[in-house]
């Protein structure tokens, strides 16, 4: 008998069921002596999915809770600075896509780590000489976000732990989390402009600490860490032998008072892998492209890091090639100007929100240096009826239509983080109507009844 024959017998009488034997290599397989799976459904999510849990999300959307149909909605929650349309990107930057998309040269596949071209335009334009940069240092991807989840998963394995910032980018964790990878908050200091905690981070190190991420400047604090500072985090990680993932989204994006320095700038000792990406500084977060920039002086990840990168951006065939064949012209073309107008704006509206915010009984804000937040203090015990910072934001959205995020987001309760990119008007009213609203819910604590006479 041939190798491969289907056998049909129908015995003079069509059966109920069909009688199919296949033959293979000359071995009869029967149907009801397969191995397989059972014969009925039982279809159910991956671990990973079920490991995938991102707090923003989860706190945000339960909070069902309607407006004051009276009240114009304004939302100082949302990371977008191009929700307003306030902050339009420049028309240099607009143009260079449209002269992209006009060539027709980029329609088709890039490379998974980006076009060699558009990696030599961003090595050329972050290399100094205390961090020298080539083009195979530079990997390609979609947003700042696919940058840090190809980092943590080149870095981790399952049951390895990554150390965090707390508060900090609710990202880290979930990301983490869903790769089976243990998450160690370090502090931040509100009193100390949100500096790190050094010694409580040094204390969470052990064995099984594959990376340390240092967000700089901050989402949600809007800090920026001095030069002092950051060479303090960079010692730590020395010692102990600890790779440093940078979040540097919102590089350059400092006030004026204050001087951005890349991490990578500051040691040759250290390996770092730095994320960034288009989306905050030139106000384009829709178009998803980020980067990684490998820093590896002293050869520590070798080969090795550097392959497994590649390998992970594979699984996903990177970032839109229109905004890679764009990227020269966006980055020589974009004008000083520009960059200057949207820091002015920032800052004067922190400037604003920080002085209205700081004049409320109950309230204490942190002034922020850069990016595009501002985090405030609740004095929870001059808010009795209210059990926590999400309760709290819950009712602002109720009677003043005013929404912020709860800093449980970022795992740190009773405060409130508030987005300073909205138009000036806007950020007015929001504070008026945050100053109403703690009026009609402030109580005296027991005991500082002299101070509420005042």
């Amino acid at each position: 008998m041939d190798p491969y024959v289907i056998q049909m017998s129908s015995k003079g009488n069509l059966p109920s069921i069909l009688d199919v034997h296949v033959n293979v290599g000359g071995r009869s397989s029967v149907p009801g002596k397969m191995k397989g799976r059972k014969a009925r459904w039982s279809v159910r999510p991956s671990d990973m999915a079920k490991k995938t849990f991102n707090p923003i999300r989860a706190i945000v959307d339960n909070m069902k809770v309607k407006p004051n149909p009276n009240k114009t909605m304004i939302s100082l929650s949302i990371g977008d600075p191009t929700v307003f349309g306030n902050l339009p990107t420049d028309p240099e930057v607009t143009q260079a896509m449209k002269d992209a998309l006009d060539s027709g040269k980029y329609n088709g596949y890039a490379p998974s780590i980006g076009f060699l071209s558009s990696r030599e335009e961003i090595a050329s334009y972050y290399h100094c000489p205390e961090a020298p940069l080539e083009a195979k240092d530079v990997i390609l991807t979609s947003g700042c976000s696919q940058a840090i989840d190809l980092c943590l998963a080149v870095l981790a394995n399952p049951g390895q732990n990554i150390l965090v910032p707390r508060p900090g980018f609710s990202l880290y964790k979930t990301l983490a989390e869903s790769m089976g990878i243990e998450v160690k908050l370090y502090n931040l200091l509100p009193e100390k402009s949100w500096e790190i905690d050094l010694k409580q981070l040094e204390s969470l190190i052990d064995e099984k600490t594959a990376c340390l991420i240092v967000n700089n400047p901050s989402n949600p604090c809007g800090s920026v860490f001095s030069k002092r500072h950051l060479q303090k985090i960079l010692a730590v990680a020395a010692r102990q032998c600890v790779p440093i993932l940078a979040d540097e989204i919102y590089g350059d994006m400092v006030f004026s008072d204050c001087k951005y320095e890349p991490l990578a700038t500051l040691s040759t000792d250290v390996p770092i892998l730095s994320c960034g990406g288009l989306a905050k500084r030139w106000l384009v977060p829709g178009w998803r492209l980020g980067w990684i920039l490998i820093h590896d002086r002293r050869d520590i990840f070798g080969n090795e890091i550097r392959d497994g990168l590649v390998k992970l951006s594979q699984r996903i065939l990177g970032p839109c090639t229109i905004v890679q064949g764009a990227l020269k012209s966006i980055l020589c073309r974009t004008p000083g100007e520009f960059y200057h107008n949207t820091l002015s704006f920032l800052k004067s509206n922190a400037d604003l929100c920080y002085g209205a915010l700081a004049a409320i009984p109950g309230l204490r804000p942190v002034r922020p240096s850069g990016a595009m937040y501002l985090m405030v203090g609740i004095e929870m015990e001059h808010f009795p009826e209210f059990e926590n910072d999400v309760e709290f934001t819950e009712r602002l959205v109720a009677e003043q239509s005013v929404h912020c995020l709860p800093a449980t987001c970022f795992e740190y309760p009773n405060f409130i983080r508030v987005v300073i990119t909205v138009p000036e008007v806007m950020m007015l009213e929001a504070c008026s109507r945050i100053q109403e609203f703690c009026e009609q819910h402030y109580h005296c604590a027991e005991g500082s009844q002299e101070e509420c006479d005042k």
